[in-house]
This record gives structure tokens, C-alpha cells and sequence, in this order.
């Protein structure tokens, strides 16, 4: 039996890279109690083995390996779904490299480390995140060419230059196989729904909820990714009218603003009246994980596999766990609820008991005071406008949140003069609620769409009015006018200024135009775009024999030219030694010593000795030659490239016979 090759320090090193680059991926969304084990398992390993440990003992390896399922079952509950599979599959590759010592141990970590780094794009499939995976896979194959045979001082001799060979290597396969991979992407035909039936991810991704603490809204504010894209059937309405509806809270207990369930589903109850133009467009909507969906105020009708609920907000009937796209039309002129439901007035008017009692004094002495509801209205406006400030480092907030921040804090973002505003509007018996969303957006020329980011969330107020029904009224803007006009960057002011930057701002709202094609070319290629390829050729809708031939013959023509390109140099040329070995030749021909083809180095080494005795520089050539081409498998890139430059540096004097 032959024995195992131990590795050499150039081969562990790259392995041990190539499977922290498959696990690298899913630590960031891996609990803590997975990730940190992980990463002292795969540092400690490669400490020890740098310092030249000896292998850890069983009874070390055998409380590990029980360890993570433990782990697992207890965090997960069980070790079967997306989650807990790909912290085992984590785990599993961070053992194999504790015992990883040979050649075979290091090629059976690298194959398992690139189905690791595949099941990453079950979490996450975007551009960005996609050309992360190729970088590491590139390194994958990096290792896998060093683990070929080679000459014994093949990772002995300059070590970086062997490794940086080995990149070379690794991306040019790579990119050779991109065509390849492209054409069974777009031709093998694909299935409605994927093969496996993992479990949803139920960690739940950043967005709007259902709920509005103090806090909630700012998570978002901070968060630059984007929300969705809208491209618009006509012209972009004003930024002042760019209200993007979503869930729309009507419960207070003092802290939290909540919404009743059954309003979703009480589909049809609202009494909405339109004014022409109404607007059209399409969003395509970042996977959250929840059911909202957002509308330009006031959507028309609820798009497809959705319902609009009483209070006007539209709610997906699966959760949007993916890139979702949907048109919708909204009337920017409208009339909603023109007489209110007794049910949703009680809610409208519905304050917690015994809390913020100055707030409630100072609505009941304006009630007293002023004469209608539009003053009260504009009473509290003016009072946010001349009095309060617009921060994201917003003070605490006690037991009585509202009265510590209208006569305490004064100080905080768009929940905090949403909720003040709607309590002072209840306790002044007005119907009022928080409507959750975004506002505004940038508008990228290149594209010729909107993109909202999850920084343009917004909370405002709608008030309810004899009449005129339901009516939008945004306290923000009474203390931040530049939050509705100039959008949520402005109102941040001074925060992080150099992130801050014009032309930062613009080179990323540029690269979002990448991300775009990106979604519509590759996340949102399903079967039924597949179906329409053909078109052009003549077949309507292409089934799985019309896919599966021009899978065939696509394939054929990509490698054909590959093997074109691969053979249409000769060997020398693809071969460095080979080109070294044919340039002493000729070397030895314009020398006057003319060599046959059938004649090998040692013929031509007595020759040499024949025509130029004692030039031992000749004799050391051909002799390294015979070492470099017969000794081993593989020769070293270093030693080729020395032989390489003392041929170029030999002289030989003409020979006279």
C-alpha cells in the first residue's frame, strides 16, 4: 500500500485558507455560540500546526465532534432545515482540517469546503455577495493545483511566487468555466419551485414590522441598503409626494404602537374616492421576510397574491422570503373614509390609561381654547416647529415617553413626533393613527428609477377630519422641512460626513444600476422567462427538449473553442521548460554544433563536451535539464525560470571544424 503524503507548509496553509473561505460566508449570520468555537478551532489548528505540534489525541476529537450537534439541538431544536445544516456543515469542515495531515485528507477538505461555500448562496444571492463566493472559490482552486505531484522542492523554493502561480491558476479555471456555467444557467431547464423543501429562514431581515418602539425606526435609519426600486410608467412625482405606505399602527400602551390583525383581512370596508391622474409603476421589493408591502399613498387595488386591509395598507398573502416584483397604480388626489367606522374611531381615539398626563392636559386646554380641529391641528405643529429638534441620537425616554418628550427631551427623529403628535391629536378627541413607510428616495438617471433605501423609513400622522376623512399630516416636517424636500441624508446633518460625501453618494447610487440588472438578469430568471428564450427562433414556448438540444449544442460550440484554444499553441510554447530547452538548441546551432531531432541531452551534452571542452556552464545546463524534466513529476516554477535565465545568459563561441 503506498503511504500518504504528508502535506508540505505551502499546501496546509492554502487548505487551511480555502476552508476559512468557505466558512466565512455563514459566520456572520451564525449565533455566537457556533461561530466562536468555529473560529478557535480553525485558528488553534493552524497555530499548532505553524509551531509543529503533534496531532491532537481522540480524546480530544471525539468531545468535538458530540459537541456541535449538541449545539445545534439545543439552539435549533433539531439538526434539519437551512440553519442548522449549514452550522453543521460549518462545524464539520472546521473538524476535518484538526485531522487533515496528507494530500487525500486535503483534497476531501477542499471538495466538502466547496459545497460549504455553495449551500452560502441559499442565505444570500446578491452581486456583491456572489463575487465574494468566486474570489473564494478561486482559492479553492488554488489549492487544489498545489496539491498536484511536483518536484520535491516545489514549495520549498520562494514559496509566494508558488503561491501566487497558484492564483493565476486558480482564476484562469475559473474563468474558463464561466461560459460553461452560464450556458447551463440559461438553457438546462429549471423547475417552478427548488428540488429540496429546506424550512424558511426565520431570522427575519431588516424592514418594517408591525410594531413602533422607541428605537425601531432608527435601526432603519442607519441601514443604507436598499428597501426597493420603483420605475415609474411616467414622470417621478414631486419628492413631497413621495409617501410610502406600509403597516399602519393604531394600538399605544405608553410605548409600543401596534396594529389589530383583522384590519388586514377586512378587505373592501374602506370608502376610498379618487381623483384623476392616478400613477402607475412597478417596485421590485428586497426580500424581508414579512408580508408588507409598500404603495405610493393611496394604493388603488392591492397587487396580485395580496389584499389591501381597511386601513389601506397592502399585506402579502405568502411572506416575501425573495426579490418580489409587483405593479401597483395610487391616486396621489384622494378621499379615504369620508365617515369613519365607529369600530376604527374607537381605536383612533384610544389612550392608555393614567400615562402622560401633561400631554393629555395640554390637548384638553386646546380643545377648550381654539375652535376647530384644523387649529388644534396647526397648534401642535407650531409647537414642534418652534421648540423641537430633528436628531438620531435621541435622549432616553421614561414610564411617560410622550410628556418626557414634549416637555423634557425635545429632541428625536420621526417616531418620536409621530407618536407625540398622534397621542396629543387622541387626547384632543381627534381620530388620529401612525402611518409606518418611507418617504422620498433617490432617483437614479442612469437606471430611470427610484431607488429607497431602509435609511428613508418614515413614520407620520393621519388625522381623521369631518368631511375630508382621513388626512395625512407629518409632524417631522414641521421640525425638518429638509427631511421631506432634500430627503433623510440632509436630515442626518454632520453624521459621518465622510460617508456622507457627494461623490461616494454618487458612486454608490451608480454601482445600485449593477444591482439592478443583476436582480432582473439572474435572481429573477425563473422557468417562465426560460420558456420565452427562444422566441426569436421561431418557438414560442420552449419545453424541456427544445432547452435540453440547445443546452447540447451551445455546450458542444463552448468546448469546441476551448479545445481550439487549449491545442492551437505547440507544446514548446506552452511548456517553459520546453521553450528553454529549444533556445540552448539553437543556441548550439548558430554555434556551429547542429542538433537532429532525435537526439536527446545527453547526446548533445558530449557534444558540447566535443566542441567546447571545459565549459562546464554548458555541461551544468543539460544536466539540469535531465532533473527538471526526468526526476519528478511536476517541476518547480522557480527552478524553471533559473535554468530559463542561464540559457539566456550563455555565450558560445562560434565552433570551426
Amino acid at each position: 500500500m503506498k503511504p500518504m503524503q504528508p502535506l508540505t507548509p505551502a499546501q496546509f496553509d492554502l487548505t487551511a485558507a480555502s476552508i476559512c473561505a468557505a466558512v466565512l460566508p455563514h459566520l456572520w449570520r451564525l449565533p455566537w455560540l457556533f461561530s466562536t468555537p468555529i473560529l478557535i478551532l480553525l485558528i488553534g489548528r493552524w497555530l499548532q500546526r505553524r509551531r509543529g505540534g503533534a496531532r491532537l489525541p481522540t480524546w480530544i476529537k471525539l468531545p468535538l465532534i458530540l459537541l456541535f450537534p449538541v449545539l445545534i439541538i439545543f439552539h435549533y431544536g433539531n439538526i434539519f432545515g437551512r440553519e442548522p445544516g449549514a452550522a453543521l456543515a460549518c462545524a464539520m469542515l472546521a473538524l476535518k482540517l484538526v485531522e487533515t495531515e496528507s494530500r487525500r485528507d486535503a483534497r476531501a477538505a477542499i471538495c466538502f469546503a466547496s459545497f460549504v461555500l455553495m449551500s452560502a448562496l441559499l442565505f444570500a444571492n446578491s452581486l456583491g455577495f456572489t463575487l465574494l463566493l468566486f474570489a473564494a472559490l478561486t482559492l479553492l482552486l488554488a489549492a487544489m493545483r498545489e496539491l498536484e505531484p511536483r518536484a520535491a522542492d516545489a514549495s520549498v523554493q520562494n514559496r509566494r511566487a508558488t503561491v501566487t502561480v497558484d492564483l493565476r491558476s486558480g482564476a484562469i479555471a475559473l474563468a474558463a468555466a464561466v461560459p460553461l456555467a452560464v450556458c447551463v444557467f440559461v438553457f438546462l431547464p429549471r423547475l417552478g419551485s427548488p428540488l429540496w423543501g429546506a424550512p424558511d429562514d426565520t431570522s427575519a431581515r431588516t424592514g418594517l414590522g408591525d410594531r413602533m418602539a422607541p428605537g425601531s425606526v432608527q435601526q432603519l435609519l442607519i441601514d443604507d441598503s436598499p428597501a426597493f426600486r420603483v420605475s415609474f410608467d411616467g414622470p417621478l412625482p414631486p419628492r413631497a409626494e413621495l409617501y410610502w405606505r406600509g403597516p399602519v399602527l393604531w394600538y399605544f400602551d405608553g410605548t409600543t404602537w401596534t396594529r389589530p390583525g383583522y384590519l388586514a383581512s377586512n378587505r373592501g370596508a374602506a370608502d376610498l374616492q379618487t381623483a384623476t391622474p392616478t400613477i402607475a409603476y412597478d417596485v421590485s421589493l428586497e426580500p424581508t421576510d414579512r408580508r408588507w408591502l409598500l404603495a405610493l399613498d393611496m394604493p388603488v387595488a392591492a397587487p396580485d397574491n395580496a389584499v389591501r386591509g381597511a386601513d389601506m395598507t397592502l399585506v402579502s398573502r405568502t411572506p416575501v422570503d425573495r426579490l418580489l416584483r409587483y405593479h401597483a397604480v395610487s391616486a396621489p388626489k384622494y378621499r379615504l373614509d369620508a365617515t369613519l367606522d365607529p369600530q376604527q374611531r374607537a381605536l383612533a381615539l384610544e389612550l392608555p390609561p393614567g400615562l402622560d398626563p401633561q400631554a393629555r392636559a395640554l390637548a384638553q386646554r386646546w380643545r377648550s381654547e381654539l375652535r376647530s380641529d384644523d387649529v388644534i391641528i396647526r397648534a401642535a405643529l407650531d409647537l414642534f416647529h418652534k421648540e423641537f429638534f430633528y436628531t438620531l441620537n435621541a435622549p432616553l425616554l421614561g414610564r411617560d415617553s410622550v410628556d418626557d418628550f414634549l416637555f423634557d427631551t425635545r429632541r428625536g427623529f420621526c417616531e418620536h413626533f409621530a407618536s407625540a403628535f398622534t397621542f396629543l391629536m387622541r387626547a384632543a378627541s381627534i381620530p388620529a393613527r401612525v402611518v409606518t413607510g418611507y418617504q422620498g428616495g433617490y432617483f437614479n438617471a442612469a437606471g430611470d428609477y427610484l431607488v429607497v433605501r431602509q435609511s428613508d423609513a418614515h413614520a407620520w400622522s393621519e388625522v381623521w377630519l369631518a368631511g375630508r376623512g382621513w388626512v395625512r399630516v407629518d409632524p417631522t416636517a414641521a421640525v425638518s422641512p429638509q427631511r421631506v424636500q432634500l430627503g433623510a441624508r440632509a436630515a442626518a446633518g454632520a453624521r459621518a460626513p465622510w460617508y456622507q460625501a457627494d461623490w461616494l453618494q454618487l458612486l454608490r447610487n451608480r454601482l445600485d444600476v449593477v444591482n439592478r440588472f443583476w436582480n432582473d438578469a439572474i435572481v429573477q430568471f425563473n422557468a417562465l422567462r426560460q420558456q420565452s428564450l427562444l422566441t426569436p427562433f421561431g418557438i414560442a414556448k420552449a419545453d424541456y427538449v427544445d432547452l435540453m438540444w440547445t443546452l447540447i449544442g451551445a455546450s458542444s460550440v463552448l468546448l469546441g473553442l476551448f479545445a481550439w484554444w487549449v491545442l492551437r499553441a505547440p507544446r514548446t510554447a506552452a511548456d517553459p521548460l520546453d521553450a528553454a530547452y529549444a533556445r540552448l538548441r539553437r543556441k548550439l546551432d548558430r554555434a556551429g554544433a547542429p542538433s537532429l531531432a532525435t537526439e536527446g541531452p545527453l547526446t548533445l551534452a558530449a557534444r558540447g563536451e566535443d566542441h567546447w571542452p571545459g565549459n562546464r556552464a554548458l555541461q551544468r545546463l543539460f544536466a539540469n535539464y535531465v532533473g527538471l524534466r526526468y526526476a519528478g513529476a511536476l517541476s518547480s516554477t522557480q527552478a524553471v525560470r533559473e535554468f530559463a535565465r542561464a540559457v539566456a545568459a550563455l555565450r558560445l563561441r562560434a565552433h570551426k571544424p
